[in-house]
């Protein structure tokens, strides 16, 4: 086991090479000057010429690489173009944003997408099966940004009973320990900054969670009705087990493989920035800043989300490894990996 995290490891810097290496150029070959973004278009060519030479936009492309590997080797994403604040700084706050919004995500759509998948399977072609896969589908096929428009009418415009946007009330800046809001309002034991976080992250929550819960259910389901279908299953029912023994005991154990893969895909890309619902409700995440960073060819930004999300992503993927390790009695037995 240990010899297998190591070469994942050993192969995440040949993908960090590569993801770096294809953002530096695709970067630089789309159309637009950060210098001409930053003094506006009016500005004259002497100008434009400073401001590249202080952002090293003046030297060759392999240089310009080169000094980037060699800052971010010694822990130094660079400085941000709009904001002259370092890149890691601006990352952690919103990665940390992020974070909490997809964990609540990922919780609310694990825990229905399951539950909806176990008892369609069981209650296979029910009125509950028909409706449950209808509305999956629906959740796989709706817009986000529609859904989240008409969450935000329904609840906030016409109910008024959640906020529209932002992350908390304005006014209520919590005092950061680990940069969760929920976290610190427990910490601190502020139940009203904690109330006010979680009604500002029901709404995106709900909207970042459909379409990895219809996915979550329609595997859960297939997994399940395949798992039920065996001999060891029919064996356990005429053993006179009860009924929710042999569900969760036996068939839900042994369809969970699929299950965490789906989950762990889907919580990495949740992880690497949910843009659209995060612009909607103007939630402070990594997802906006990137759009924003790119709009601005804020290059040092862009380059560090874009290793950041290949990070997030190699990472959910050997955890996944892991848990197939443990939740598979036959790897442990086979001495695979």
């Amino acid at each position: 086991m240990a010899r297998f995290i190591s070469r994942r490891l050993f192969h995440l810097i040949f993908i960090l090479i590569g993801v770096s290496i294809l953002v530096f150029l695709m970067l630089r070959l789309i159309p637009g000057d950060p210098a001409h973004l930053l003094l506006g278009e009016f500005a004259s060519p002497q100008d434009v010429a400073r401001i590249r030479e202080k952002l090293g936009l003046d030297a060759s492309y392999p240089y310009q690489y080169f000094i980037y590997i060699r800052n971010l080797l010694s822990g130094d994403m660079g400085i941000s173009i709009r904001s002259g604040v370092p890149v890691s700084e601006e990352i952690l706050v919103r990665f940390l944003a992020t974070v909490e919004l997809s964990m609540a995500a990922m919780l609310i759509s694990s825990l229905i997408g399951i539950v909806a998948g176990v008892i369609s399977a069981v209650r296979k072609y029910s009125l509950f099966d028909y409706v449950s896969m209808v509305m999956a589908l629906a959740g796989i096929s709706m817009p986000i940004f529609w859904l989240g428009l008409m969450l935000m009418y329904l609840f906030s415009v016409k109910l008024g009973i959640l906020p529209m946007m932002g992350r908390f009330t304005m006014g209520l800046e919590p005092r950061a320990i680990t940069g969760l809001v929920i976290i610190d309002s427990l910490f601190r034991g502020d139940l009203h900054l904690l109330l006010n976080s979680l009604k500002h992250l029901v709404l995106p929550a709900c909207t970042l969670a459909t379409i990895p819960m219809a996915i979550i259910a329609r595997m859960t389901r297939s997994s399940m009705l395949e798992v039920i279908s065996k001999d060891y299953i029919r064996t356990a029912r005429a053993k006179g087990l009860s009924q929710g023994a042999v569900v969760f005991k036996h068939a839900l154990k042994n369809a969970f493989l699929p299950i965490v893969t789906v989950i762990g895909v889907n919580f990495g890309l949740l992880l690497g920035g949910a843009v659209l619902t995060e612009t909607i409700f103007s939630w402070p995440g990594l997802g906006r800043y990137v759009v924003d960073s790119l709009l601005a060819r804020d290059y040092p930004a862009v380059q560090g989300c874009i290793l950041l999300f290949a990070v997030i992503m190699v990472m959910v993927n050997l955890i996944v490894d892991i848990l197939y390790f443990y939740l598979d009695p036959r790897l442990r037995i086979d001495g695979k990996g």
